[in-house]
């Protein structure tokens, strides 16, 4: 049976805009000897679904630095201090794209890579969003709203037009739960 690991120490390496590179270290319970490890420690996130009373989800396109393209995405970031899961999904919605809708509803959680990464990310669906006022999107950001029908998530995705793995992760809690079969 394993067992955890003992945990020794932590320092920050490194402190960016949005993460910090923390080292801690480690030892094993089945060889006994020490280890390093590198993990980026960043507050929690969150992403939304975001569906109109017509079936449509409003979807963001940007720039990420990380493949040097476009990515279709859903809306969404991180929780800002004395925010609430729901109220980031809400905030980020409206400041992303310019809609509002219902309370927030919590579909899943998952660990976005538990190897080194020491956050959660919560998907949220909002119903019934319209558009409310102009986005108020931050220095960083240079988004565009593109509204797709529901039913075409799914092909969005097998042709690669969706790739990031957090979006493809919260459509599967959307999809896999009741939501998706109400109207």
């Amino acid at each position: 049976m394993i067992k955890p690991w003992k945990f020794l120490k932590a320092e920050k390496i490194n402190s960016c805009r949005v993460f910090d590179i923390i080292r801690e270290d480690y030892i094993s319970p089945k060889s006994g000897q020490k280890h390093d490890f590198y993990l980026i420690d960043s507050v929690d996130w969150v992403n939304v679904i975001p569906l109109t009373s017509e079936q449509k989800v409003i979807l963001v396109k940007q720039y990420r630095f990380g493949t040097k393209d476009f990515s279709l995405e859903i809306p969404g970031g991180m929780i800002d201090p004395g925010d609430t899961p729901a109220q980031a999904a809400t905030r980020e919605l409206l400041e992303e794209t310019g809609y509002a809708g219902d309370e927030p509803i919590l579909l899943g959680m998952v660990h976005p890579n538990p190897a080194i990464h020491t956050n959660r990310c919560y998907t949220y669906l909002i119903k019934n969003a319209l558009y409310q006022k102009l986005p108020e999107q931050d220095s960083t950001e240079d988004i565009e709203v593109q509204i797709e029908p529901l039913p075409e998530i799914p092909n969005l995705i097998s042709k690669g037009i969706i790739t990031h793995a957090l979006v493809i992760a919260a459509f599967y809690w959307f999809f896999s739960s009741s939501w998706s079969k109400i109207k």
